[in-house]
């Protein structure tokens, strides 16, 4: 038995250790970083991005995400709930609940507009990143009173073999930084930062770098109630 544990806690170590060398994180493990394909492609393959892929595709960005950009990119969980707050939204505007609505229904615009906010020219990877962070305005252009947060949250909860992990985090900064403001309470709700982890990031494709937002993440931010 104590031979089996110190073979347990040997390949934990190793494992663990490995992960530092790799600057290709993953909730998973660390795998290959590059991919040998465009960003577009990268996706299209992924089924967890096939209602990312169709926003892409109707917001007329495939040459935009395949330039030399980061793209921190959501998953179908975050995009069906966006769609359904969508619905949702029209169902009160017109008064019926069973009608057909998706991702066709939502203006391009709109889509195009908001979808740029998760663009950064560049490439930025991990190894550019610290846990200061650094302030970025994304393909969309300057926003009054908003720049997004891209940074290295470090935690040291993980587990006993492990001083620290850093997670990519992505933040939607309204007027000032929340992190240097000395009263955290005087902050008004609908002025507070908005930030989400990446479940993975770092994935290298031949035209960008890739960032995989948390699933629990709403493409846009969005809010509103999903209705019944």
């Amino acid at each position: 038995m104590k031979k089996y544990i110190i073979a347990v806690i040997a390949i934990i170590t190793a494992a663990f250790t490995s992960c530092k060398k790799d600057s290709y994180k993953n909730d998973g493990g660390v795998s290959n970083a590059f991919v040998n394909m465009t960003t577009y492609d990268y996706l299209k393959s992924n089924p967890k991005f096939d209602s990312l892929v169709k926003v892409i595709d109707r917001a007329g960005l495939k040459d935009a995400v395949n330039g030399n950009i980061t793209f921190f990119v959501t998953t179908n969980y975050g995009i069906v709930d966006y769609v359904a707050a969508k619905k949702n939204q029209q169902a009160i505007k017109i008064g019926k609940e069973n009608f057909d609505f998706g991702i066709k229904d939502i203006p391009s615009q709109e889509l195009s507009d908001s979808l740029k906010t998760y663009m950064f020219a560049g490439k930025i990877n991990r190894d550019q990143m610290t846990v200061t962070g650094k302030l970025y305005d994304s393909m969309l252009g300057s926003i009054p009173n908003v720049q997004y947060l891209i940074k290295l949250r470090r935690t040291f909860d993980f587990n006993a073999y492990v001083s620290n992990v850093d997670y990519v985090t992505y933040t939607k900064v309204i007027g000032t930084r929340d992190d240097r403001e000395p009263n955290q309470d005087a902050i008004p709700d609908n002025q507070k930062d908005k930030a989400v982890d990446c479940q993975t990031s770092g994935i290298i494709t031949t035209t960008g770098i890739v960032h995989v937002l948390n699933g629990n993440h709403r493409l846009f931010f969005n809010a509103q109630s999903l209705g019944n």
